[in-house]
């Protein structure tokens, strides 16, 4: 194994472990048994979002998604 592969390799197993934390760490997008029926009421807190911390997750998954999947690629490729 060269020097670049292990560096990729360690990559990939952090971004993999970091993935699933960003994961594990969001909340549920539904409300439990009332949002399966359609009997979510929207609150101010619901309507801004855009700064919370799931938010902040959401975003954080999507990359370390991207950095993932590139990664493992790469990796495939040398």
């Amino acid at each position: 194994m060269s020097v670049p592969q292990i560096i990729l390799s360690i990559i990939v197993v952090v971004a993999s472990i970091f993935l699933i934390a960003t994961v594990l760490f969001q909340s549920g997008k539904s409300n439990g048994l009332s949002g399966a029926f359609g009997g979510s009421f929207e609150t101010y807190m619901s309507k801004n979002k855009s700064g919370s911390l799931d938010a902040r997750l959401a975003r954080m998954t999507k990359w370390v998604g991207l950095v993932f999947v590139l990664a493992v690629l790469i990796l495939n490729f040398v």
